[in-house]
């Protein structure tokens, strides 16, 4: 199962020197702490918004991702 890597979107935004401010306008969300619910998992990334994440944060898509194991 695939799961969003909200780790990897903090540490790669902070990598790139974006606040999370600069990440709410580039999503179109209205301030920092809107963002802040998603990275920190309390709102879910929706389809829409991973193509942008991975541009803004140049890397590939399939990078936002990691295979958890469901037993």
């Amino acid at each position: 199962m695939e799961v969003i890597n909200l780790a990897f979107i903090a540490k790669r935004r902070a990598e790139c020197g974006w606040t999370q401010q600069d990440m709410a306008e580039f999503l179109g969300f209205k301030n920092a702490s809107a963002y802040q619910k998603y990275e920190k998992g309390e709102y879910a990334f929706k389809a829409i918004h991973l193509p942008i994440l991975a541009r803004k944060l140049g890397c590939d898509l399939q990078d936002l991702f990691y295979n958890r194991q469901v037993f």
